[in-house]
């Protein structure tokens, strides 16, 4: 049975309440009903990202024996919930509401899925390209979605990729803030031609002789992620003025991330890199002035956009 539109909406809101308190709070930014579909977006995603990695609103992963049935899973829950049935599980009927209200197509959720089915595989990036095709099926896809949710126009082609492209920040972000715990899982996405350029094996990726070599490729993704994010910024001058100053506020949040490890070098590792709540009040102040403030001026084009990224790496 499919639980009514206000039940879905308080099951959602206690998981982001759950699985990001940041997330959360930014939420707040947003008019009532954008929130609620923001809300029902995140349960959605935080359910297909549990279920991919085995865990509980994120944390350690779990076992990975059965990772391809658990795939299977998300498809087919998906696919009901984009046909509007009702599925037995309340993220999938909550991501059939917002479909319905914003658009939101199996071509949309499909690329999300692809880079779940990407870790299940346990795929590795050989060149940049790879790795920032990466960043969009698991960072940047949910950002065109985010769009999609904020009321961009599905036709909206160039706002999507500029959404698209603040994701594709985030993950460049988070990809080298997590190099040590991702080694540690048995994961690696640093492109592999990056680590044989500087002579580094996989295998022994921490080592401490390696770490100026990681230092240096962290420099190199925060670079790109700042080129990113300028894209998305121009992108949010687009959206409702709550929308905007939300946006611009996560930009900020997470785009400090990126630009942390750069500054950390070597030391980057050390200790999780994190911002906090006086530096995230500062970013909703500086998202709040950037969103007065109107469209930036030149923006910088970034080296590989959405429909190139979408096809980069093989669907698996």
């Amino acid at each position: 049975m499919t639980l009514d539109r206000g039940a879905l909406v308080e099951s959602a809101r206690e998981s982001i309440a759950r699985g990001s308190k940041s997330f959360a709070a930014a939420s707040k930014l947003f008019d009532a009903a954008t929130r609620e579909r923001v809300w029902l977006l995140y349960a959605w995603c935080r359910a297909c990202d549990d279920l991919a990695d085995d865990q509980d609103h994120g944390g350690a992963l779990g076992a990975q024996a059965g990772a391809s049935e658990r795939l299977e899973q998300i498809r087919r829950l998906t696919a009901r919930a984009l046909g509007g049935d009702a599925t037995g599980h309340f993220a999938f009927d909550a991501l059939g509401v917002v479909a319905a209200e914003c658009g939101i197509n199996a071509v949309h959720t499909g690329d999300v899925i692809a880079g779940f089915a990407l870790d299940a595989a346990g795929w590795r990036p050989r060149t940049e390209l790879d790795m920032l095709g990466y960043c969009y099926h698991v960072a940047g896809a949910v950002g065109v979605l985010m769009a999609l949710v904020m009321g961009v126009d599905p036709e909206d082609g160039d706002t999507l990729n500029r959404a698209s492209d603040l994701g594709i920040a985030f993950q460049l972000g988070n990809i080298a803030r997590d190099i040590a715990e991702d080694h540690a899982a048995g994961r690696c996405y640093l492109p592999a031609e990056w680590l044989a350029q500087a002579g580094v094996d996989e295998g022994d990726l921490m080592a401490p002789r390696h770490r100026p070599a990681l230092a240096a490729m962290a420099g190199r993704m925060a670079a790109m992620a700042q080129v990113y994010e300028a894209s998305a910024r121009a992108g949010a001058a687009r959206l409702p003025f709550r929308c905007r100053w939300a946006v611009l506020s996560a930009a900020g949040i997470y785009g400090a991330i990126a630009r942390k490890v750069a500054a950390r070098g070597p030391r980057a590792w050390e200790q999780r890199v994190s911002t906090s709540g006086l530096e995230k009040l500062r970013f909703l102040g500086g998202g709040l002035i950037g969103a007065m403030a109107g469209a930036p001026g030149q923006v910088p084009l970034v080296p590989y956009r959405r429909g190139e990224l979408a096809q980069a790496v093989a669907r698996v």
